[in-house]
C-alpha cells in the first residue's frame, strides 16, 4: 500500500484573497505531490509498507523518511483545516479548552501567531492536545509533534510558514499570511480533531 495526494475539497481558487490559486497549485501539486512521492520511494521494500503514517512518523527515522514523512503528513493535516467556509471562532469544547489554557481566544490567537512567526528559516506552528489539554509548538523543516524531537501531543491545527506556503502574495510579510490564515480555520475540523485526541 503507498501514500497518495489527497485531492482537496476546494479548488485552488476558492481560498482567496487569503492565499492565492497559484500558491496553491504549486503548494498541492508539486510539493505536496514531491513529498507524497519521496515518502513512498522511501519506504519501497521495508517494514513501514502498509503502516500508518502516524505510526511511521513516531519510529527513528532516517532524514529522508523525516523530511518526506512530516511533509506529507503536515500538508494532509493543513488543508484539512482550511476552508473557504472557515474564519471565526471555535466554540464549544475547544473554545472552552482554548480559554481554559489560554484565557481567551484573542490571546491564543496572539501565542499561536508569535509561534509561526518566529520559528526561524522554514517549519510549521501547531496547536496541539493530549488528554484534553492544549499547547502551542513549532518544528523546523517538516517536522511535527509526532515525531520523537516532538512535543509529544497530537497537532489538531497547524500553519505551514515555509515561504512555499506564502511567499507569491506575502513576500517577506509572513505576520500578514498568519493574520489572513485565520480566515480560513475550520474550526468545525479542528474540534474534531480535538474530541478525537
Amino acid at each position: 500500500m503507498s501514500f497518495e495526494l489527497p485531492k482537496l475539497s476546494y479548488s485552488y481558487d476558492a481560498l482567496e484573497p487569503h492565499i492565492d490559486a497559484r500558491t496553491m497549485e504549486i503548494h498541492h501539486s508539486k510539493h505536496h505531490a514531491g513529498y507524497t512521492t519521496k515518502l513512498n520511494v522511501a519506504i519501497e521494500g521495508t517494514s513501514y509498507v502498509g503502516q500508518s503514517i502516524e505510526t511511521i512518523l513516531a519510529s527513528e527515522l532516517s532524514p529522508g523518511l523525516r523530511n518526506n514523512g512530516g511533509g506529507y503528513y503536515n500538508h494532509c493535516l493543513f488543508w484539512s483545516i482550511i476552508s473557504p467556509n472557515g474564519g471565526g471562532r471555535p466554540s464549544g469544547k475547544l473554545a472552552d479548552a482554548i480559554n481554559s489554557t489560554f484565557g481567551s481566544f484573542e490571546e491564543f490567537k496572539s501565542v499561536f501567531s508569535s509561534a509561526a512567526a518566529t520559528q526561524f528559516g522554514s517549519g510549521w506552528a501547531w496547536l496541539c492536545a493530549k488528554n484534553g489539554k492544549l499547547s502551542v509548538c513549532s518544528t523546523p523543516n517538516q517536522d511535527n509533534p509526532l515525531m520523537k524531537s516532538g512535543c509529544g501531543n497530537i497537532p489538531i491545527l497547524g500553519i505551514d510558514v515555509w515561504e512555499h506556503a506564502y511567499y507569491l502574495k506575502y513576500q517577506n510579510r509572513r505576520p500578514d499570511y498568519i493574520e489572513a490564515f485565520f480566515n480560513i480555520v475550520d474550526w468545525n475540523e479542528v474540534s474534531r480533531r480535538y474530541s478525537e485526541a
